[in-house]
């Protein structure tokens, strides 16, 4: 497995969301047996990953899928569509004991979400950090490959219960600040991350083709005025 990305902390937070846009198909570089991953993905005090993840196959156009600790627990129904943007949302629901997905095609109106049950004693609904980026997973060899899709990230976003009688009730707030997080398993990777700004006082950024090796620095962002 080969990772790259950025990674945020916002201890107090109960949701993470953010819009993923498909700007250009590349073609269908992957290895057999292959896939990679444009995440949206955070971690519990323990550690434990919940994603929602656009995954691309060596045999598929890619699709939307809802994971927990590792293990696929759901494949939406909305599928990815060159020009399109997909806001996806991740929100901690301990009074109900489960997470909540949700995905949205922002041009079609398409909404799809999945509820995943889980064990209060078991598993801790704080959020510790909140991962953006790209995963390769390579089963035929040791390098990562061409991105399947050019893509624009943006709206970065954690949420916070603004009503502490209604815990429906989640506002969003921007990120102010990406920490580089390198899975240190290749020398370059072969993908480019750049146009990083802020939009409506939000992080974006672009994942596009090209060469990276030399990590993503700390940034830091200023709301727009």
């Amino acid at each position: 497995m080969h990772q790259e990305g950025v990674r945020s902390e916002r201890p107090q937070s109960v949701a993470i969301s953010d819009v993923i846009k498909v700007v250009s198909d590349l073609g269908n570089k992957i290895p057999d047996k292959s896939w990679m991953l444009y995440l949206l993905e955070l971690f519990n005090k323990q550690h434990i990953p919940v994603e929602l993840n656009l995954i691309c196959s060596f045999n598929d156009d890619g699709k939307f899928h809802a994971i927990f600790e590792g293990i696929n627990r759901y494949e939406f129904k909305i599928k990815p569509i060159v020009g399109h943007s997909y806001l996806r949302q991740i929100v901690m629901e301990p009074s109900k004991h489960r997470v909540a997905y949700r995905l949205m095609d922002e041009i079609s109106g398409q909404i799809d979400s999945f509820f995943f049950d889980v064990d209060e004693n078991l598993f801790d609904f704080s959020i510790y950090k909140h991962f953006t980026g790209l995963e390769w997973h390579n089963r035929v060899g040791n390098i990562p490959y061409q991105i399947r899709y050019e893509v624009e990230i943006s709206n970065l976003a954690y949420g916070v219960h603004d009503d502490s009688t209604d815990l429906k009730s989640v506002t969003y707030f921007p990120y102010n600040q990406l920490t580089p997080d390198d899975g240190g398993l290749a020398k370059n990777y072969p993908a480019s991350f750049h146009n990083f700004e802020t939009s409506n006082g939000f992080i974006a950024y672009r994942i596009g083709p090209g060469k990276h090796n030399m990590g993503i620095v700390n940034k830091f962002f200023k709301p727009d005025l």
